[in-house]
């Protein structure tokens, strides 16, 4: 493989947000299913909308981290015309990452629930209660947690195609989470 990898502390960042979105997810689509005790459902919600916030400020320093030390140089064995794809999808699974966390925000905050940590930190509401804006939010926030599994899944496939069949050492540029 040509190329080098990814930095530690963006490997950090990767693996560390994968771990919090992967487990927000399933907890995003079952705290809304019908039947579940109030107890557990209320928990659910509390681990979803506090996770959501860390995810919020780690992305946002991921950002930070990805514009002053942008990615290595994908190998050459990857064709220029394939090298546009996770291009693409990075780019959307960054902007997702942005959109997911902020429309919970708007959601929550518009709808007049709290969020236990920045309510424990005194931050104030950055929105206006609004039954409206709180229907617009959830929407987003719905259909941007489906676009972002979906290109998750396509993210691990990919992973595990290049690991697997094309056997070209791109895994290795992020894995494992602490560089060589």
């Amino acid at each position: 493989m040509q190329g080098k990898g990814y930095s530690t502390p963006s490997r950090l960042f990767h693996w560390g947000m994968a771990v919090l979105i992967l487990s927000t997810l399933p907890v995003g689509y079952l705290m809304v299913q019908q039947g579940l005790g109030r107890s557990l459902q209320n928990a659910l919600f509390i681990y979803h909308k506090n996770v959501g916030v860390v995810l919020l400020v780690l992305i946002l320093a991921r950002m930070i981290w990805r514009w002053r030390r942008p990615a290595p140089p994908l190998p050459d064995s990857v064709p220029p015309g394939q090298a546009r794809v996770p291009h693409l999808t990075h780019g959307l699974l960054y902007l997702l990452m942005l959109v997911v966390p902020l429309a919970g925000y708007v959601r929550v905050r518009a709808g007049g629930f709290p969020i236990e940590a920045l309510d424990a930190l005194g931050l104030p509401t950055l929105v206006p209660r609004s039954d409206a804006l709180a229907a617009v939010a959830k929407s987003v926030h719905y259909g941007a947690g489906i676009a972002i599994s979906v290109l998750i899944a396509l993210h691990v496939g990919a992973a595990i195609y290049h690991a697997r069949v094309k056997r070209d050492g791109l895994l290795a540029r992020m894995w494992p989470p602490r560089a060589p």
